[in-house]
């Protein structure tokens, strides 16, 4: 897959199958249009082509109003993208002067000056340009004029799934990873490098990496105990993982900690991934350390046999 940041060096494919949207978290509502677009490139001998935009819109357009956390950062939306197969991923960097774009100037100058579409692809409810004025039945009337055909995925086919962004955003929010994993095919996963904690995990017996998160609009789940897989410099390691305050220790922060089973060696300045399994238990404030530990003794047990 050839990445994009921007039009610029975008040359022109032949027979361009297209789709455009923000694509957070690829899930399976998203990963049935990618199926679709490739299928069609396949049977013209073309290729697929999606356009995206960075940052997300909402984070562009209202940054005070919406504390809007996404389900990918665009390295791993674009991670996801190449796993299923697109050929040309196109971002478009959205700012305010590129939200008055009008549909038309959109359509006219990206989706066929500048991309050359053969095939545009787009789910039933997609909106484009200023103020998402541009739709389904807009280009379906223009078609002829604009020069390239047009697909929808119908509502019929999106309800079916009954998935959206909003709704995984929802489900981790509150926990719910099963749910999660399914409207996203996939478990839900943080990237963060390791970095140098208070090493309180290590004295009672469970030491644990502190995850850094880089991007502050990655979503971060609800507070708790998670049974998770860690990935470290390609082995998959069974852990189980704390996101919270750590009220027990009077911590002032939220962190993220993992204590890895079976690992030994030094995992600190090493990127990791954490793919959640199960949600276990709230956080809670513990009478002290030795408690606290008895508790971890019995999250483990549980982490252990979900896992």
């Amino acid at each position: 897959m050839r990445i994009y940041e921007g039009l610029e060096d975008f040359l022109p494919v032949p027979n361009a199958v297209v789709t455009s949207g923000t694509f957070d978290g690829v899930h399976l509502g998203h990963q049935k249009i990618i199926q679709r677009i490739r299928e069609l490139a396949r049977s013209i001998q073309g290729e697929t082509v999606l356009i995206t935009f960075w940052p997300h819109p909402r984070l562009v357009l209202y940054p005070t109003e919406h504390h809007l956390r996404l389900l990918s950062t665009f390295e791993e939306k674009a991670n996801l993208l190449r796993q299923f197969g697109i050929d040309h991923l196109v971002t478009i960097p959205f700012t305010q002067e590129f939200s008055q774009m009008t549909s038309e100037e959109f359509i006219r100058k990206i989706l066929v000056e500048k991309i050359h579409t053969k095939k545009l692809v787009i789910g039933y409810d997609h909106r484009f340009g200023k103020n998402r004025e541009g739709s389904f039945e807009y280009l379906k009337s223009h078609g002829q004029e604009f020069g390239f055909e047009l697909e929808e995925i119908s509502r019929q086919d999106v309800d079916e799934i009954g998935v959206s962004s909003t709704k995984i955003r929802k489900a981790l929010e509150s926990g719910d990873i099963k749910t999660a994993t399914n409207y996203l095919g996939r478990l839900y996963e943080l990237n963060g490098l390791v970095v140098k904690g208070q090493q309180i995990g290590r004295s009672i017996g469970f030491p644990t990496a502190n995850i850094h998160i880089p991007n502050d609009y990655k979503l971060i789940p609800h507070d708790g105990v998670y049974a998770v897989e860690v990935k470290v410099e390609g082995v998959l390691y069974k852990a189980m993982l704390n996101i919270g305050n750590r009220p027990t220790v009077d911590g002032t922060r939220k962190t993220v900690e993992a204590h890895l089973f079976d690992f030994q060696g030094d995992l600190y300045n090493k990127l990791v991934t954490v793919s959640f399994k199960e949600f276990i238990r709230e956080e809670r404030k513990f009478e002290n350390l030795e408690a606290l530990k008895n508790q971890l003794v019995q999250d483990q047990k549980l982490a252990k046999s979900i896992l």
